[in-house]
């Protein structure tokens, strides 16, 4: 068979379908939407990729990963060996795996796209990560001589993991002074167990703890040390991976009524205080039966998703523009559709009402129509004069966005910011204006994708390397 009809073949198997649970079923757990592939359908997936001379998906990934490396040793039937082609280049392959927006990014550049479906690129490092923690032993990865030098992190989230991973393979001594008693990030108070197990993110960290970082939870960089102390007590460098993670209000009345939460409270209560296992743990959340999620992206997906499964009958995604503007991956809307989230799109929430008692129980709205494109690129909302309606909820979630925060800055006088709080760090060093600090991921760009994170971190582990070892 020549290239080219092997290459023709190729293009003529469609794209494989990820098993996953019922969404009738699923809407009332907590379990994890896909299965994931068997052997044979990542085999077979894995034999859609051409093997490009130039291949555009490697200049598509923030990390740089050899993607038709990993693809190549999947349809060997190597599967340990594509989990550890991918570790080369990324930390974190079974989170990114799961919530990388891969159809921006290496995917969107795929060839087999222009035509068709591109190689379900996410999903083969789902699967070549998944294997290696069901079937793999840890093997140390390959280390530079000690450099005597350390580095403290400010941050277990995916910047800040990334970047020890990076700087630990380079002989450095790494710390992680985290705030919360888990590590993750946002990746284990923000993003639901149905997309992201976080026994998936602990297998993550437990990897690298092995290669030697050391990790130390409940130390609120800014209060215990700051940024200074940090460097007066012997580390060479710091990494500010502080997220973002203010919560965003509408500033509309009736915000302070009961039964109004911001997505950030409402998620981590679920997700880091286990109201997710109920009745296993009763935690502290209002379970309202009538919920209105504003906003349309990923954090309103999840918030609105966890509405159901908590026990919500009616779940709304308000949303002032319309759903060709929403900033949610589209496999999330999808899922949330299938699972019965219903959507007001072109809807302004202007008013949440509350009853004697001082509870939500419903919400005023108006109907919104859409201009020419703002500053985001997204059609402008206009409101509809005369529109106005009440929609009946018992229960709001605020999912419109978050901010920097604000501590390390505040405790931090020489370090730079800007007029929204975020750290300014030079874009390709994550170099900051305090000699020896470095910062990268949200409390630099605002919120961003945990990919575009890891990339910061990768980023600026180069760039310490450098400013310790010249």
């Amino acid at each position: 068979m020549t290239e080219t009809t092997e290459k023709k073949k190729r293009t003529q198997i469609p794209r494989q379908k990820m098993p996953e649970q019922d969404p009738k079923v699923r809407a009332k757990n907590f379990d994890e939407v896909p299965f994931g592939y068997t052997p044979e359908l990542a085999k077979l997936e894995a034999s859609r990729c051409l093997q490009c001379k130039k291949p555009t998906c490697i200049e598509g990934c923030p990390v740089s990963i050899d993607i038709p490396a990993f693809l190549d040793l999947i349809l060997q039937g190597d599967f340990l060996g594509a989990a550890r082609k991918l570790k080369e280049m990324n930390s974190l392959p079974a989170v990114c795996g799961r919530v990388c927006p891969q159809e921006d990014q290496c995917e969107k550049v795929c060839i087999l796209g222009k035509k068709g479906e591109p190689v379900a690129i996410g999903r083969l490092e789902r699967f070549a990560a998944d294997y290696e923690m069901a079937h793999g032993e840890f093997i140390m990865p390959p280390k530079a001589p000690p450099t005597g030098k350390n580095v403290a992190v400010v941050g277990a989230g995916p910047a800040g993991l990334t970047l020890a991973g990076d700087l630990i393979k380079k002989g450095h001594q790494v710390t992680i002074f985290e705030a919360l008693h888990k590590t993750g990030g946002v990746l284990v108070y923000g993003i639901p167990e149905f997309r992201l197990p976080k026994a998936i993110v602990q297998a993550e960290v437990d990897y690298l703890e092995k290669t030697g970082v050391e990790v130390r939870t409940n130390m609120v960089i800014g209060k215990i040390y700051t940024v200074d102390e940090l460097m007066a007590n012997g580390y060479n460098a710091v990494f500010l991976g502080t997220g973002a993670g203010l919560p965003t209000f509408m500033n509309i009345p009736g915000e302070n009524f009961n039964g109004v939460y911001s997505a950030n409270e409402y998620l981590t209560r679920s997700n880091l205080m286990k109201a997710y296992l109920f009745p296993r743990y009763d935690t502290p959340i209002a379970k309202g039966k009538k919920v209105a999620v504003l906003g349309g992206g990923n954090v309103a997906m999840d918030s609105a998703r966890t509405a159901l499964r908590l026990g919500a009958d009616d779940v709304y995604i308000v949303y002032r523009r319309s759903k060709k503007e929403l900033p949610a991956r589209i496999e999330e809307v999808h899922h949330a559709e299938e699972e019965g989230v219903q959507f007001h799109f072109l809807t302004l929430p202007v008013e949440i009402l509350g009853n004697e008692d001082g509870w939500v129980c419903g919400m005023k709205c108006q109907r919104m129509e859409l201009g020419e494109p703002d500053e985001s690129g997204r059609r402008r909302p206009i409101p509809v004069p005369g529109s106005e309606f009440t929609l009946e909820v018992d229960m709001v979630v605020v999912a419109i966005g978050t901010g920097a925060n604000p501590l390390v800055p505040s405790t931090t006088p020489d370090l730079q910011t800007n007029k929204w709080g975020y750290i300014v760090a030079d874009p390709e060093t994550g170099t900051t204006s305090k000699k020896g600090v470095y910062a990268g991921g949200d409390i630099v760009t605002g919120s961003a994708t945990v990919i575009l994170a890891m990339g910061a971190g990768r980023k600026a582990a180069e760039a310490i390397h450098k400013y310790l070892t010249e």
